[in-house]
């Protein structure tokens, strides 16, 4: 994981089929992403459904939630349609986890993101990360205690 402190990687990545997102599209909000193995495991959809059912919790901190995983942009568009998520799904899908790489969330021995999330303020400097086991759905609440504790800094 990158060390708290740092500047955030810059990256460019597929959010639809059509759309690409990049991480300085969003400076002067603050930013969780949230990197995943992978679409339709259930580990990885009950945590991305617990983000997008929270969404109201960050609303308040000025927060852009984005999903990143080594999926295609197709099997986002079709998983973050089942799974009713309210924010973007980035797929760093070729070069295969490149991203990923840069945030030293990749696995190698799985060749899949690792379950790893970031709280970037809004100068895109990382302020908040996490690395949970693969097969442990870390939920909100420690983002939600980070973004307290950023906003008690200031």
């Amino acid at each position: 994981m990158l060390k708290n402190s740092i500047k955030a990687p810059d990256f460019k990545l597929s959010a639809t089929p059509d759309k690409q997102i990049s991480l300085s599209e969003f400076i002067g909000k603050k930013i969780i992403l949230v990197f995943y193995p992978a679409d339709w495991s259930p580990v990885c959809g009950d945590e991305l459904a617990i983000f997008s059912s929270s969404l109201k919790l960050f609303e308040k901190y000025n927060v852009q939630i984005l999903g990143i995983s080594v999926d295609s942009k197709w099997s986002h568009a079709a998983f973050s349609e089942n799974r009713k998520l309210k924010f973007p799904l980035l797929a760093d899908f070729e070069p295969k986890g490149a991203i990923s790489i840069k945030y030293e969330a990749y696995s190698t021995a799985t060749g899949t993101s690792k379950r790893a999330i970031y709280l970037i303020d809004e100068m895109g400097i990382i302020r908040w990360s996490y690395l949970s086991p693969d097969n442990i759905n870390p939920g909100v609440d420690g983002v939600l205690d980070a973004l307290e504790n950023l906003i008690g800094e200031k």
